[in-house]
């Protein structure tokens, strides 16, 4: 089922749409927290906003915007709340990831709901038996983020021939209402984003709902490539890129709010009646500025060579995707450097519970430690291509 569709909102448009709900956001942050998971009334209007629609092909209505404007709206998104931008991020991730299946999955998914929301896992943490037409798979999918709120999963399966062995692995696209969920997220930062545990038990995926992560690594996908270049875009750099969006807003969130309180803040055992007076917090704020400005910097760089190459039906060399991915981790390490120099500035204090700057720092954490974007992993692609070293450490570059 196809819908006729306006114009996709620009960039612009999007972003300042985010912005606006940035009150909202602040306001139910700490019942998100608490609740451990998104409030219904935040995704309400979300949804209003048509934040999830930024990946969905446009025959169903939905925008195909760049890489770009996912990294843009995802930062003004997280700048109100964090787990509400990370579960933003994941979803608009993983609507594209259900937009590269075969047309018939598409239409399942997105064909009566331009407002689907798909969540996933990658780890293949399951077994699958082929049968006729498809596969019967179970399994456990720890950290899926946003599962509160999925109506689809994309989760990651071992492909199985008649005899049982393993030929190839897959994701595979499930409705949401055919799996159990496990409340298991207990964590530190993100703690609003629900990442569950999804179970499968004997499940029957078709062929159609089912690809192959090699190839789409390669570029190989069954989808065609609608009016835009979106579903040509390199597979691990845009998974890389789209998740790491979510630190800009948070180390802007932070800068902003230990800049406005240094106005009236003192420093304690000093002479100085407010933290602005001090050239030594001065000095770190504009070093923490500057991190953040790289950060976002080495993102929208990334992002530039994605949206170039897919515009114009290129591929991405293995250099620049190594370097993409290099970009995406350095941009995380001075975020986290960035918010943690804010920490010490603003003090102690920091770290009440009433204190959003320490939900902050908590996020920036937990966000920032997601193996797709492990920042050292990301160093070594890159030096290894950089040397004209062989051995490679991860399929996913």
């Amino acid at each position: 089922m196809t819908t006729t569709h306006t114009p996709a909102p620009t960039r612009e448009e999007l972003v300042a749409r985010a912005e606006a709900l940035q009150p909202l956001l602040r306001e139910h942050a700490a019942t998100i927290e608490a609740e451990r998971r998104v409030t219904d009334e935040v995704i309400d209007a979300l949804t209003e906003a048509g934040l999830f629609r930024l990946t969905v092909p446009r025959r169903f209505g939905g925008y195909e915007s760049d890489v770009r404007t996912l990294i843009d709206v995802t930062a003004a998104t997280t700048e109100g709340d964090g787990s509400t931008g990370w579960v933003l991020a994941v979803v608009n991730t993983c609507n594209w990831l259900a937009s590269l299946f075969p047309e018939q999955a598409q239409d399942e998914v997105f064909g009566t709901d331009p407002d689907a929301r798909v969540t996933g896992v990658f780890s293949p943490t399951s077994t699958s038996r082929k049968v006729e037409g498809g596969w019967r798979m179970s399994g456990r999918w720890y950290y899926n983020s946003g599962s509160s709120h999925s109506s689809w999963a994309v989760l990651g399966m071992p492909l199985t021939d008649a005899h049982g062995e393993v030929t190839d692995q897959a994701m595979a696209l499930v409705p949401r209402a055919e799996l159990t969920l496990e409340d298991t997220w207990f964590a530190s930062g993100l703690q609003g984003t629900a990442s569950n545990c999804l179970i499968a038990e004997d499940v029957f995926v078709p062929e159609h709902r089912v690809m192959s992560v090699p190839k789409a690594i390669k570029g190989d996908i069954p989808a065609d490539h609608g009016p835009t270049g979106l579903y040509r875009s390199p597979f691990s750099p845009l998974l890389t890129t789209g998740l790491a969006g979510a630190q800009l807003g948070l180390g802007r969130a932070a800068l902003k709010l230990v800049v406005e309180k240094a106005a009236a803040k003192p420093i304690s055992y000093t002479y100085y009646e407010t933290q602005a007076e001090s050239v030594g917090v001065q000095l770190q704020v504009a070093e923490a500025a500057m991190k953040i400005d790289t950060a976002h910097l080495h993102l929208h760089r990334a992002a530039a060579d994605i949206d170039r190459a897919a515009e114009r039906g290129e591929d991405l060399d293995l250099l620049t995707r190594a370097r993409v991915r290099a970009d995406a981790g350095h941009a995380i390490e001075n975020v986290l450097s960035a918010i943690n120099t804010l920490m010490n500035v603003h003090g102690g204090g920091a770290f009440a519970s009433a204190n959003p700057l320490q939900r902050i720092w908590r996020d920036a954490g937990a966000a920032g430690r997601h193996a797709a974007t492990t920042p050292v992993v990301g160093a070594e692609v890159y030096g290894k291509v950089l040397l004209g070293v062989p051995e490679g450490i991860t399929p996913f570059v």
